[in-house]
């Protein structure tokens, strides 16, 4: 059982753990997730969340301060079950306090949403951010294909730490090429892009090239209609296996952007793509 469980309660209450979100935002759902457990799940739970500035730590979190605000009510739970929910409340949370009743056991937690960063902490530091990464709001919004890896690996946070962890096609064996559509976390002008292929030897892409626009609005269906029209960042460009590639001198001017067209000929695997540049005012 490779959750979390508390010991058999013998007295009235609860039992409760505090989570810090990895990245700030709105919550739309979550997972309770009791696979395994099943004479030992809790009964119910209930989700409460906090906003918090700064890097709060657990007496902070723990005292009276804070303001915990219910996101979902006590709920029954089944056991060796994912039991779904869905969170309806439009603020933006840094923390979250589980509870469970009376106790048992969970094997996950997973919460999904939309990242909010902290706009004007970003603002103050100033210089070129990442537009695309996930940690700054950037969303992978579709791709051609995904067979060996998830398009959503292309913008996470750090390295790759192996070949899984990277976006990968399979083996184009007609015309044309793979691409994937990328919504930056806010609108800028791009400067410098970042290429990583590490890890993809055998199966990394011939070349590659970059297209933007400015779609604010604009619906995913538009977004990949082949008529949209797209502005060269990046034209054509040859890749090397295992590579870190960089690129600012043969970055072309498209002006403020808001979307990203990364395309790969004709296939293949890339670890990460950053995208760097200045946030419009």
């Amino acid at each position: 059982m490779d959750g979390w469980e508390s010991r058999r309660r013998r007295t009235p209450g609860f039992d409760r753990c505090i989570v810090r979100l990895g990245l700030p935002g709105i919550i739309r759902g979550v997972i309770v997730d009791t696979s395994y457990f099943l004479g030992n799940y809790p009964e119910q739970c209930s989700i409460e969340a906090g906003a918090v500035d700064g890097q709060p730590d657990v007496d902070q979190l723990t005292s009276d301060a804070i303001r915990w605000i219910e996101i979902l009510p006590v709920a029954q739970l089944k056991g060796d079950s994912q039991n779904p929910f869905a969170i309806e409340n439009n603020q933006r949370f840094t923390h979250l306090r589980f509870k469970i009743y009376p106790d048992g056991g969970v094997a996950r937690l997973r919460v999904f949403g939309e990242v909010v960063p902290d706009w004007n902490r970003l603002k103050q530091i100033g210089g070129e951010i990442d537009l695309a990464a996930v940690e700054n709001a950037g969303l992978v919004l579709s791709c051609s294909d995904m067979f060996f890896g998830h398009r959503h690996n292309l913008i996470m946070p750090g390295r790759a730490v192996n070949m899984s962890d990277g976006w990968e096609t399979k083996r184009r064996r007609g015309p044309g090429y793979d691409w994937v559509i990328i919504k930056l976390g806010a609108a800028g002008q791009i400067r410098r892009l970042e290429i990583d292929t590490s890890y993809f030897k055998g199966n990394y892409p011939e070349s590659c090239s970059l297209e933007a626009c400015s779609a604010v609005g604009l619906s995913e269906e538009r977004l990949v209609d082949l008529s949209m029209s797209w502005k060269t960042v990046l034209p054509r460009t040859k890749l090397q296996a295992h590579t870190r590639h960089y690129f600012t001198d043969d970055i072309l001017d498209a002006g403020i952007v808001s979307h990203v067209r990364f395309n790969i000929f004709p296939d293949g695997g890339v670890s990460r793509l950053r995208i760097h540049g200045a946030v419009a005012e």
